[in-house]
C-alpha cells in the first residue's frame, strides 16, 4: 500500500544560526539573530539549530548563543537545539535549559584534531560519556557522526567506523543519529549503503542527514536517504554555511530547495516556501551578495511586473 502524505512527511532542521553563519566573517548582532529566527518561525519551520556552545576566540560568530537561546525561550511548535563538541559545551547548554541538543565527533582523526583540537578516539570516547549525562538531565540527544562519507584530507573513512561510533552513541542512550557529509563528498549510491546498513544495526534508532552541497549532490543524496526511511534533515536557508576546519566545505542544502522537492513530489514539510524568502532576502540584505538558493530567484521570477 502506497504511504498516505502524513506517513511520508519529512521534518527540517534549520541551521542557519548555527552552520550558516559560522563562517561568515560579518559578525551578525543579537537583534539580527533574533529576527532571522522570527523569519524562519513565520516560514513554520518545526526545528531550529539555534547556536554552537564553543569557545568565542574560536568562532566568535556563535559568542552569544546563551544569551540567544535565553531570550527566545519557549517557543511553541519549534523545538530549539544547539551543538556541543565537549563538557564545558554541555554545561553551558543545560544551564540554557535546551532539551534538544546535538552532540557530535569526527571518524576522521584529521579532522577531529583540527575541529575539537583531539583525536577522534578520544573525542568519541568523552562525547559518550557526556550523552549519558545529557540523558540522565532528560535531555533529548541527536548523536553526529562528523566525515561519515568522507574527508578531505584523508579519502574515504571506513565504514566499520562510522558503524562503532553509532552503536556507541545508541549504547550511551541517543535517540537520534545524524549522519554528516561534513565535507560534501558524499553520493546517492554511498548515502543509501550507509543509512541502510545503519537502520539494519540499530532498529528503532531514527536517523537524519546532514549533507552539504559542496559537490553539487546534496538535494540527490537527500532523495536517496529519503528512500531508504529518513525522515530528518538538516537544511539551511539560501544554502548558507559549511564547517570552517574543511576547504571547500562550504553550502548547505537550500531549505527552500529541499522544500520545493518534497512538496513537488507530494511529500509534507508543514514548511512555508514563500515565507523562506524572506529570510533569504534578509540574509542577502545582510550579507551583501546572492545566496545559492535557487527558490528564491524563482518565486521572485513568477511575481507580476507589478507586484511590490
Amino acid at each position: 500500500m502506497a504511504e498516505d502524505r502524513e506517513t511520508k512527511a519529512v521534518l527540517f532542521e534549520d541551521e542557519v544560526l548555527r552552520d550558516g553563519l559560522q563562517m561568515e566573517t560579518r559578525l551578525f548582532s543579537f537583534e539580527e539573530k533574533v529576527k532571522l529566527f522570527r523569519l524562519l518561525a513565520e516560514a513554520k519551520l518545526r526545528r531550529v539549530q539555534i547556536g554552537s556552545f564553543v569557545h568565542p576566540k574560536l568562532v566568535p560568530q556563535m559568542a552569544d548563543t546563551d544569551a540567544l537561546i535565553r531570550h527566545l525561550g519557549h517557543t511553541p511548535g519549534i523545538v530549539l537545539s544547539g551543538l556541543i563538541l565537549n563538557d564545558k559545551g554541555l554545561e553551558r547548554a543545560l544551564a540554557c535549559g535546551l532539551a534538544h541538543l546535538s552532540m557530535s565527533v569526527s571518524v576522521s582523526d584529521t579532522h577531529s584534531r583540527k575541529n575539537a583540537n583531539r583525536p577522534a578516539q578520544e573525542a568519541l570516547a568523552s562525547m559518550v560519556l557526556l550523552i549519558g549525562e545529557a540523558k540522565k538531565a532528560g535531555v533529548q540527544v541527536r548523536a553526529g557522526i562528523q566525515c561519515a562519507f568522507g574527508c578531505v584530507y584523508e579519502g574515504m573513512v571506513p565504514a566499520d567506523a562510522v558503524f562503532a561510533a553509532a552503536q556507541a552513541m545508541v549504547h550511551a542512550g541517543a535517540d537520534e543519529i545524524n549522519l554528516a557529509d561534513t565535507t560534501g563528498m558524499g553520493n546517492p549510491r554511498q548515502v543509501r549503503s550507509l543509512v541502510r546498513e545503519i537502520g539494519q544495526r540499530f532498529p528503532g534508532t531514527e536517523i537524519s542527514l546532514h549533507l552539504h552541497d559542496t559537490r553539487g549532490l546534496g538535494l540527490a543524496n537527500m532523495f536517496a536517504g529519503y528512500e531508504e526511511g529518513v525522515r530528518v534533515f538538516d537544511v539551511c536557508a539560501g544554502g548558507l554555511g559549511g564547517c570552517p576546519f574543511v576547504k571547500g566545505a562550504a553550502g548547505n542544502v537550500p531549505t527552500e530547495d529541499a522544500v520545493n522537492m518534497f512538496e513537488s513530489m507530494g511529500v509534507a514539510t508543514g514548511v512555508d516556501v514563500k515565507g523562506l524568502t524572506r529570510v533569504v532576502d534578509e540574509l542577502e540584505l545582510l550579507l551583501g551578495r546572492q545566496l545559492p538558493g535557487r527558490m528564491t530567484r524563482v518565486l521572485k521570477a513568477q511575481l507580476p511586473c507589478n507586484a511590490p
